[in-house]
């Protein structure tokens, strides 16, 4: 913490005064992060559902590009750390979320779609993980493959026609 108030020009007390503990710090850090790479990835109401997830993943590849370090330790302290466990759990549940009610348009997805999406979501932080230990891949075919493995994903889970509109 000493070093934290240090960098921030700040007494180590103040910093304490806000942040009670590193955890509380380290908390508010992700949730800080979680709102900005929200705000950069929401896309373009009204565009069609494959540049919304263009754009969407051009804009988180960006984020992970210009935060390496953090994106990784972050995905590799999700199991020890209870916070960046709910936050990324959250994360995921509330894109999930958007994605399948973006690509449904009604109540009521069928369960399989929604298991779909979800698990693509992990496959999108396996990825991105790799791109970053093994490079290999620009940002544009990270992006195609991303978007080719959700619509394959939702092909598999029998619809066709939705993963149609990704493509």
């Amino acid at each position: 913490m000493a070093e934290i108030a240090r960098a921030a020009g700040i007494s180590k007390a103040l910093l304490y005064h806000y942040f009670p503990s590193k955890q509380a710090f380290f908390a508010a850090t992700l949730e800080a992060a979680a709102a900005e790479v929200a705000g950069r990835v929401r896309p373009a109401a009204g565009a069609p559902p494959g540049e919304q997830l263009a754009s969407a993943l051009d804009a988180w590849l960006a984020w992970i590009d210009g935060n390496r370090t953090a994106y990784a330790t972050l995905m590799r302290s999700a199991g020890a750390h209870v916070e960046a466990r709910e936050l990324v759990d959250r994360v995921r549940d509330e894109t999930g979320a958007l994605i399948v009610r973006a690509l449904w348009r009604a109540d009521g997805a069928p369960p399989r779609l929604r298991a779909a999406v979800r698990g693509w979501l992990w496959f999108v932080d396996g990825a991105c993980l790799d791109w970053l230990e093994h490079g290999g891949l620009d940002r544009v075919a990270l992006r195609e493959l991303l978007a080719g493995t959700l619509a394959g994903a939702i092909e598999a889970a029998g619809e066709p026609a939705v993963a149609a509109r990704l493509r």
